[in-house]
């Protein structure tokens, strides 16, 4: 398909002129005007691009890109040979970020919260003024399950402080580095949050509002959209989609 007709969709779909961001949505690096088949992933690399061209991709479709605001660097070691794989190979940087967070079908914490099985599913966790998490209740449910169910789906390695209550029923979820959010959930008065990272002061916070924290891994609450993105372009599009995996225990 033609990558404007491809573009078009995608900034439609996951309504990207909605989100105030950190970096460009969309088309990142200009590579060929047609698109055969397409290589999706998480944080664009140096891996990614050469697996993509190994895959005989000329589109690569990630979640974190190379361009963001509070960066500016040098064409120079990994970033210059970041750029120069692309450019020499007229491979297509495409990267979507707060709006695969927030998306109500493909979205990142959408997927989580279908996966721990959330019922009465809402938005939440705002960032200047949109909200690009969600919340929801749960069957009452001991701690001890609920993060076992949480190791077992998401990431066996998550970090846990498990300071709220013996039984959960209200769960929020901002996947990737939105340990400050916490503060939300504390408002909301739910028993549990999750995101990926953690600050050191955290726990703290935590163990003070009596409220449980998890954070699952950057990478691994954050596979999830980017997987059902490119399920959902294979489908609607009949193109030829293959997401690669390249783990990362932050």
């Amino acid at each position: 398909m033609e990558r404007e007709k491809l573009l078009t969709y995608l900034n439609r779909f996951l309504k990207c002129d909605e989100f105030n961001d950190i970096c460009p949505n969309g088309l990142q690096v200009e590579g060929k005007k047609e698109i055969k088949k397409i290589v999706s992933g998480v944080s664009a690399c140096v891996e990614l691009f050469e697996k993509a061209l190994a895959l005989n991709a000329d589109t690569v479709l990630v979640h974190h890109g190379i361009i963001w605001n509070f960066e500016r660097p040098v064409y120079q070691g990994s970033y210059k040979k970041r750029v120069k794989i692309l450019l020499e190979n007229d491979l297509n940087l495409l990267a979507y970020h707060l709006p695969l967070d927030a998306h109500e079908i493909v979205g990142n914490n959408i997927q989580i919260a279908k996966q721990l099985e959330l019922l009465d599913i809402q938005p939440f966790g705002d960032y200047k003024g949109t909200a690009i998490g969600f919340s929801g209740e749960i069957e009452p449910i001991s701690r001890k399950k609920f993060f076992n169910r949480i190791k077992t789906l998401i990431n066996e390695n998550a970090l846990i402080f498990p300071y709220g209550p013996e039984k959960i029923r209200t769960v929020g979820i901002i996947s990737g580095a939105a340990q400050k959010e916490i503060q939300q959930a504390v408002l909301k008065g739910l028993d549990v949050y999750i995101t990926g990272e953690v600050s050191e002061h955290i726990m703290h916070y935590a163990r003070e509002e009596g409220i449980h924290f998890v954070a699952a891994g950057h990478y691994a609450t954050e596979r999830y959209g980017i997987i059902a993105l490119s399920r959902h372009l294979k489908s609607k599009f009949n193109i030829e989609v293959e997401f690669v995996d390249i783990p990362n225990p932050v």
